[in-house]
């Protein structure tokens, strides 16, 4: 009975927490609305974010949510380790480049290619976020600041090769776009007119599979974890604090490798600077800590992510408010989502600190 009792207390409390958190993300966001003086009110707000989404709509949700959950897994792996990578942005950005040349260069048949440019797209997100694990490893280095410092300089790296060898179409410069069996149909669920749902979102199901996978059943998941919770005692079991650090970095640059795969070969077919998608490695850390750095969690908040920014287009047509607005409903929720969470394990912690302090005079006694 008695562990039937805490068992629903626990329960109880980590069901508190995101739940005072989209409290909070609510709350704050309709005082922002207020104070913006906007024509339309509070209840247009949340009128026009609660409707039910068009066809179309729920197709970019999930397309955006496949691409956003894969980099909040990047992120993941990173954080689990106690490792801050910030270089997702500039991770996939490279390597979506150079999976988009390589693709394009058509240099192997159809389904080959698909292969081997995904997996090149993963070396080379692997290669760049290792050189931040070898600056942090033998140099000691901060993660932090070379990989921002990676954010931007991958960009510029980019747009140098893009400029001087892509190709040159109106205003816009692209790669050598992808035809024939290079490229991989999407599904319609909804008709012709209702959009394609990406065959190769499938990714994101095998990555989140795998992030759990590799935590929870392997030991080099077990050894990143407890490198990541106490390093002193990791390396007092033999586990190489230097090995798990270049480990995590470039399992993360892998997957971050993978976030605009599913788009260049389901729909974009080219990358140019209208049809890539920038901006989803910072949101992907986002998520990431939305989701507590948890498989379902990180599937949850990247979902949540993708359906406020669709429904946000709206907001333009139904009402005079803002998109920004949705932008901080999305950073209300994280920020109250990391306070909520830290909150609920003090309470935990203490709560944990008197059960076992009111079991010792008893235990005492007896």
């Amino acid at each position: 009975m008695e562990l039937s009792v805490r068992f629903v207390k626990r329960a109880g409390l980590a069901l508190l927490a995101p739940a005072v958190a989209v409290a909070v993300a609510v709350v704050a966001t309709s005082l922002v609305i207020l104070i913006s003086g906007s024509d339309s009110g509070i209840g247009d707000f949340w009128s026009v974010m609660l409707s039910a989404p068009q066809h179309q709509t729920i197709v970019n949700i999930v397309n955006l949510g496949v691409e956003l959950y894969i980099a909040a897994v990047a992120a993941a792996i990173g954080f689990r380790m106690g490792l801050f990578n910030i270089g997702v942005e500039g991770q996939y950005g490279l390597a979506a480049y150079v999976a988009a040349v390589f693709a394009g260069g058509m240099f192997l048949p159809g389904p080959i290619n698909i292969i081997a440019a995904t997996l090149l797209a993963m070396l080379v997100g692997a290669a760049w976020a290792g050189i931040a694990a070898l600056l942090k490893v033998y140099r000691g280095v901060s993660e932090v600041i070379t990989t921002l410092m990676l954010n931007a300089i991958a960009p510029i790296i980019v747009t140098h090769f893009h400029n001087k060898y892509g190709e040159q179409t109106g205003y816009d410069v692209r790669t050598n776009p992808l035809t024939g069996s290079s490229t991989v149909p999407g599904w319609a669920p909804y008709g012709a007119n209702g959009g394609q749902v990406w065959t190769l979102g499938l990714l994101a199901v095998a990555v989140g599979v795998g992030f759990w996978l590799l935590l929870n059943r392997t030991r080099l998941g077990f050894d990143l974890r407890a490198s990541g919770l106490s390093p002193s005692a990791a390396a007092a079991s033999g586990v190489s604090a230097r090995k798990m650090v270049i480990v995590a970095m470039l399992l993360s640059g892998a997957v971050a490798g993978l976030v605009w795969i599913p788009d260049l070969f389901g729909h974009a077919h080219t990358y140019s600077d209208s049809s890539f998608a920038g901006g989803l490695g910072f949101t992907g850390l986002a998520v990431a800590l939305l989701g507590r750095n948890r498989a379902g969690g990180m599937a949850f908040g990247a979902l949540l992510f993708a359906w406020l920014t669709s429904q946000s287009d709206a907001l333009q047509i139904d009402t005079d408010i803002a998109p920004q607005i949705v932008e901080i409903t999305q950073g209300i929720c994280v920020l109250a989502v990391v306070v909520a969470y830290e909150l609920v394990q003090r309470y935990r912690a203490r709560s944990e600190q008197k059960a076992v302090a009111a079991a010792v005079p008893e235990a005492v006694a007896a």
